[in-house]
């Protein structure tokens, strides 16, 4: 018998091109502990808005988001950006839809002009229906970005509401974000709620002079937690709370103004303090704007000087690949840690199996020798994450260690 042509026929079929979204879509959910959960597993996202383009190369020659991928980075913000949608976006969100997928990170799929649907729109409704079903099911969606900043900007509720219930209707396996603005208080914040599943906030404190961003009185970078505290009040335990931090925004990139980064302290100190006062998730602003890049940068369309000298060793500590990652998913502990003089300290507990992880920071204040109490049996000595060779003593249930003003310290003890 000639099986010849069977054996062709499954040559054909094996090679054949597969397309990567045909592959079954992500389910993703949120736990308990407002921790996002991709396919089972727990992730504590590390974002940018805006990534570099998904055919660009880092000065590595690595694809740049094959870079931020390897670093531990997660998500990044896809969607129309400056523009409402139009067919030029789909064929875009593609690119970057495949790009999320090749590399194992998530797309933040802003839906822009389709993330309000007032009354009987049905154009931006079938809109919406159309791009919700054409990306709900690529494997490179991790969730859906609504109105941004709406609050400031005085959106009315119902149409964001009707938005997301479209959605929910032909995707629920990927919730929706609302990011705020600094503005506002708690009790204008909150119905908000009602349209998102995810809330948080922009804050972008380093600047000339420093803390415009805010219109609070506290100028100094630790606004950081505040707004982060103002948004875990905002959820009220309900959501979880994403904090977008800076890179570059337009108050240092504008006619006028004077172009300042975040150092590498700054931007570690902001990231741990966000954490700290109960973020589930970070995401870095500003990576794409061309005014703040030197000249190497704008050639390959992203600030990879910036990545390099300071957002790297930060995403290096915190993202998918740090030895911190576990923690960060984990629940908060209920050990009875304390801080014997707690003013201007800021810390978390974190219990993976039998380690112990203490995050903390001092918001200001003076250099001062802290101590902390509490701790259950653990091994004598327990290691300073990320300050080698540096490590504590612990003596009847404490240590103590040094702070400077806005200095992170992570301790990792071992029962």
């Amino acid at each position: 018998m000639d099986t010849s042509w069977l054996i062709a026929t499954l040559l054909i079929i094996t090679f054949l091109p597969v397309r990567l979204d045909a592959q079954a879509g992500n389910k993703v959910t949120i736990n308990s502990d407002n921790v996002l959960v991709i396919n089972g597993k727990k992730v504590f996202p590390i974002g940018f808005t805006l990534a570099p383009s998904p055919d660009s190369k880092a000065p590595n020659g690595k694809n740049g988001i094959e870079e931020l991928a390897d670093a531990g980075g997660t998500f990044f913000r896809t969607g129309a950006n400056g523009h409402p949608w139009d067919e030029q976006t789909f064929v875009t969100e593609q690119k970057w839809e495949d790009a999320a997928a090749r590399y194992g990170m998530y797309c933040w799929l802003y839906l822009h002009d389709l993330a309000s649907i007032k009354g009987h729109d049905t154009k931006h409704e079938a809109m919406l229906r159309r791009v919700v079903t054409q990306f709900k099911d690529h494997p490179g969606l991790g969730i859906w970005k609504g109105t941004d900043e709406p609050e400031w900007g005085k959106a009315k509720i119902e149409p964001l509401v009707k938005a997301r219930e479209i959605i929910r209707e032909l995707d629920p396996n990927h919730p929706l974000a609302i990011i705020q603005a600094p503005r506002g208080t708690v009790q204008t914040l909150r119905p908000y709620n009602t349209a998102s599943d995810i809330t948080g906030a922009d804050i972008y404190p380093i600047g000339y002079p420093p803390g415009t961003h805010s219109l609070l009185t506290n100028k100094e970078i630790n606004m950081v937690g505040d707004y982060t505290r103002t948004m875990m009040e905002v959820a009220d335990g309900k959501m979880p709370v994403w904090m977008v931090l800076q890179i570059a925004w337009s108050g240092v990139v504008r006619p006028g103004k004077t172009l300042r980064f975040p150092t590498f302290p700054e931007e570690r100190f902001m990231t741990y303090e966000a954490i700290i006062n109960g973020a589930r998730g970070i995401l870095y602003f500003g990576g794409n704007i061309e005014t703040a890049m030197p000249p190497e940068d704008a050639k390959l369309g992203w600030n990879w000087t910036f990545w390099k000298n300071v957002l790297r060793p930060v995403v290096e500590e915190v993202g998918n690949k740090s030895l911190l990652a576990p923690a960060l998913v984990a629940s908060e502990s209920k050990l009875p840690i304390k801080i014997k003089d707690p003013k201007d300290m800021e810390f978390c507990v974190r219990e993976v199996g039998s380690d112990i992880y203490i995050l903390a920071c001092k918001r200001g204040g003076t250099t001062a020798r802290i101590e902390f109490t509490g701790i259950p049996a653990t091994k004598s000595i327990g290691e300073v994450v990320y300050e080698s060779p540096r490590k504590v003593e612990l003596h009847d249930g404490k240590f103590a260690d040094w702070f400077a003003p806005f200095e992170v310290h992570v301790y990792h003890l071992s029962r």
